[in-house]
């Protein structure tokens, strides 16, 4: 694998990762801009109005057909939070051209159509198609208010929402429903292009990629402007230790839903590698702390786990209980951190995390969407590595480095979603 990165305009880049392990070619271009109150739900609107169909393709079943004659070509988008941006998501898989049985360049002809979605637009007197905006502007209403159904999903969201209450992460990254009404096709178009002329513009392709595929994308890009690129670099936090803050809500609920958000209050060099091997051990993986002591040993979860927020220095508790085993799950969580603070784990068990952490990396390359992802959180990082490397640093995590982030984790918010008839437990 062979990851190259060139800027095509100011606040453009291009990203190739060369690699013969597949016979498709994966498209992705991520616009990303500053998440903000004012932005978040008529943004997130606009990746579904613009699949619904571009100036060449005025319909999403033209765009689907086209796709079909492209050897099923598979089209997705979407929303993503990452730090404190939010980025608008457009993938395109393509068989790659030596797989065809024809002589067709099927990558150039991928790129022109996922470029046609995303910069040349269904657009009538600067507005987008009436029909199309209202159509998708109810089914991002059903996607926000049904953020409630999954309830695991719905307190992880919230303890969110308490924990960075008035801060760009707290919010939702679809939005909210009382900005619906507001929007209309001319607002829409004028946010459209506020992001294509302002955002930090990222194009990904992953295959095997041909040499002259930067003078094509530079080509195709002549008319969109460069830009003084509006982004958040995802730093670590420094975060400090403050009183805990616990929010119990009630819901017609069955089983409970406690997630639990500890800042760790580091921000070294080595603190990432340290982190995630801490978090393994502490709930990350079968053989945690969390694991079989909340759900194995007490029988007090039905799930038990944490993992680590690298661009916040956070860790998620996430657990579901029986309602009235709350104070006892509390307590056993409580008693896994301190155990933590003592070093009371063996050696194996940071063998077992560590060899856990260097699986996933190692199957990073085996997935061009897992890639893909990869490089482009580097991207909206000041953290740059190879595969390799990072292997490399988790491998020489010491059992007193983790010993002293751990005294640096400290418990900020509780949340607990318990059923509407339960008392005060």
């Amino acid at each position: 694998m062979n990851y190259k990165k060139q800027e095509i305009k100011k606040g453009i880049n291009l990203h190739t990762i060369k690699t013969d392990k597949f016979k498709t070619n994966l498209l992705a271009v991520f616009l990303t801009m500053p998440l903000t109150r004012e932005t978040v739900t008529i943004q997130s609107l606009i990746p579904a109005v613009l699949t619904r169909g571009s100036k060449n393709m005025k319909t999403a079943d033209e765009i689907s057909k086209s796709l079909e004659e492209m050897y099923g070509a598979d089209f997705d988008c979407g929303i993503d939070k990452m730090g404190d941006n939010q980025v608008l998501k457009f993938y395109l898989e393509v068989l790659d051209n030596n797989y065809l049985p024809e002589n067709k360049d099927l990558l150039n002809e991928a790129i022109d159509k996922l470029f046609d979605i995303i910069f040349n637009p269904l657009v009538d007197n600067d507005e987008f198609k009436e029909e199309y905006v209202n159509s998708e502007k109810e089914k991002l209403r059903q996607i926000i208010e049904g953020k409630i159904d999954n309830k695991a999903s719905y307190a992880y969201i919230r303890c969110l929402e308490e924990m960075y209450k008035d801060k760009p992460y707290g919010l939702y990254k679809y939005g909210y429903v009382e900005d619906l009404d507001d929007i209309d096709s001319k607002k829409l178009y004028k946010a459209y292009k506020d992001v294509i002329n302002n955002c930090k513009m990222d194009i990904f392709i992953s295959g095997q990629i041909p040499e002259d595929i930067n003078k094509s994308i530079e080509q195709k890009l002549q008319n969109i402007n460069e830009r003084e690129a509006k982004y958040i670099v995802n730093e670590k936090e420094e975060n400090k230790k403050q009183d805990e803050k616990i929010i119990k809500e009630e819901m017609d609920v069955a089983q409970g839903k406690l997630v639990m958000g500890l800042n760790v209050d580091v921000n070294t060099k080595e603190a990432r590698y340290v982190a995630l091997v801490y978090n393994a051990i502490f709930g990350g993986i079968p053989t945690s702390k969390l694991f079989q002591n909340v759900r194995e040993k007490a029988s007090l979860a039905y799930t038990a786990s944490s993992s680590y927020l690298r661009q916040k220095n956070n860790i998620f508790v996430k657990c579901g209980i029986e309602i009235e085993n709350y104070e006892k799950a509390v307590k056993i969580i409580k008693e896994q951190l301190e155990d933590m603070k003592k070093g009371n784990f063996t050696d194996e068990d940071i063998e077992s995390a560590k060899n856990n952490i260097i699986a996933v990396v190692k199957c990073i390359p085996d997935e061009q969407d897992t890639s893909i992802t990869y490089y482009f959180g580097q991207e909206l990082s000041k953290f740059k590595m190879e595969f390799d490397e990072y292997s490399e640093n988790i491998q020489k995590v010491t059992k007193q480095q983790i010993v002293d982030l751990a005294q640096n984790v400290y418990i900020d918010t509780i949340y607990f979603l318990k059923g509407v008839t339960n008392g005060d437990n």
